[in-house]
Parts: C-alpha cells; sequence; structure tokens
C-alpha cells in the first residue's frame, strides 16, 4: 500500500500544471511601429603589406582620416568609437624542408562605431568614409534615440492584449473574470540590424538609404482570478 501511494505522489508531482483551478493564465503582445531617428554604423579599415610596420601604417591613416571626416561633419565624440585594431601575420601556403611555414606579409585592421544622429546627412557620410580609406563595412542599424516611450507604449498594449484574451476565454468557458493574481514582465526588444552590402558603398554618387520603420515590442503573462 506504501508503494502504491508513493507511485500516486510521484505521478502527481511529474505532472505539468499550467494553472490552478479557478485562474486563468494569458501572454499579450504589443509593438509599436515608428520611424528612426538615429543610426549606428559599424565599419573600418584593413589592409595587408609586407612588413607590420607597413601594414599598420597604412590602417592608422585611413582610420584617422575616417576620424577626422566625423568630426569635420559634426559628430560629437561620444558617438565615435575605435576598436579592435589587429596586427597578424599572414602565412605562407608552403612549408620548408624543416616542416615550418613562412610569413609572407601581414594583416591589419581597425572597427570604427558611429552614432548618427541627424539621419539626412547618413547617406553622404558613407559615401566620405568610403573614400577615406574605410574598407570594411559591418553593419547599419537604425534605432531611436530615446526608446522609453515607444517601450512603455508597447507595454500598455501587450496588457491591454493580455486582457482582451483572458476576457474572451471567460465568456468562452462561461466564467466571470476577475481580478489579476500576477502580472509578469516579458522581454521588450528592439529591431533587428538591417545589413548592407559592401557593394553597394562604391557608388560616386551620396549612399541611398532607405529608413522604413523600426519596431519596439513587449510581452506580458497575466494570471487572473475568476470570479465567483
Amino acid at each position: 500500500m506504501q508503494i502504491l501511494r508513493s507511485v500516486i505522489v510521484a505521478a502527481f508531482l511529474a505532472a505539468p500544471v499550467t494553472a490552478l483551478a479557478g485562474e486563468i493564465v494569458v501572454q499579450g503582445y504589443g509593438s509599436v511601429e515608428q520611424a528612426p531617428d538615429m543610426a549606428t554604423i559599424t565599419l573600418g579599415s584593413q589592409f595587408a603589406a609586407k612588413s607590420a610596420e607597413k601594414a599598420l601604417e597604412q590602417v592608422n591613416e585611413s582610420t584617422a582620416s575616417v576620424l577626422e571626416t566625423l568630426t569635420e561633419l559634426g559628430l560629437e565624440a561620444r558617438d565615435i568609437q575605435t576598436s579592435g585594431l589587429y596586427l597578424n601575420p599572414v602565412w605562407d601556403d608552403s612549408y620548408t624542408q624543416h616542416g615550418s611555414r613562412r610569413i609572407r606579409g601581414y594583416s591589419a585592421g581597425n572597427t570604427v562605431h558611429i552614432r548618427v544622429r541627424d539621419l539626412e546627412m547618413l547617406g553622404g557620410l558613407l559615401d566620405q568614409v568610403v573614400r577615406d580609406g574605410a574598407n570594411t563595412f559591418n553593419g547599419l542599424n537604425f534605432g531611436l534615440q530615446d526608446a522609453g516611450d515607444a517601450q512603455n507604449e508597447a507595454r500598455r498594449r501587450a496588457v491591454a492584449d493580455a486582457r482582451a484574451k483572458a476576457e474572451l476565454y471567460a465568456e468562452a468557458a462561461g466564467v466571470a473574470l476577475g481580478g489579476i493574481i500576477e502580472l509578469k514582465d516579458g522581454a521588450t526588444s528592439s529591431p533587428q540590424p538591417v545589413f548592407m552590402e559592401r557593394a553597394a558603398l562604391a557608388m560616386s554618387d551620396a549612399v541611398p538609404i532607405a529608413e522604413g520603420e523600426v519596431s519596439t515590442s513587449a510581452r506580458v503573462t497575466i494570471t487572473f482570478d475568476i470570479a465567483d
């Protein structure tokens, strides 16, 4: 008898439970679409040369020229950041008689992260930095300088969506919806980066840019009581 009782208890604990009796659990989703007012760009310079000194010199010259242009265009220091400076040997594919590989040159590179708060200048800026020597382009991401209002509105819409679902389920089940027992805030997401091909930058005129819209979303999980 004790063994049977233990089996029953174990089966009960293993059973999935999504909601207690007298409760309705729903998830809500809300999003806000609007035009972006900022762009984030990641670009840089990469050069190869016979000597490490020459490779690094070319990268430094290109990066300095890009930074100078950005300053002349009116970008603030807080919106420009360099990172990822590297210098690596370029190995020959063949081996010596002793089984070692020769270094045939060096590759150097640097990356610049840029925030552009005036989107009207974006196309011309991209064109100019390419002329200055930037030859790697790793992404263009449109966003919002201050996403707080959009995030709050997305949360409001998520809660409204959850309540609408709960009211529908309660009506379909023939019960009255009660108050909120628990509300869990889910993740608030921002738009994914929009990438451009490097070839699109090799244009004589300013790079054409289509901003489109950005979407800010939120999710909530709400547990409602079923009224007596």
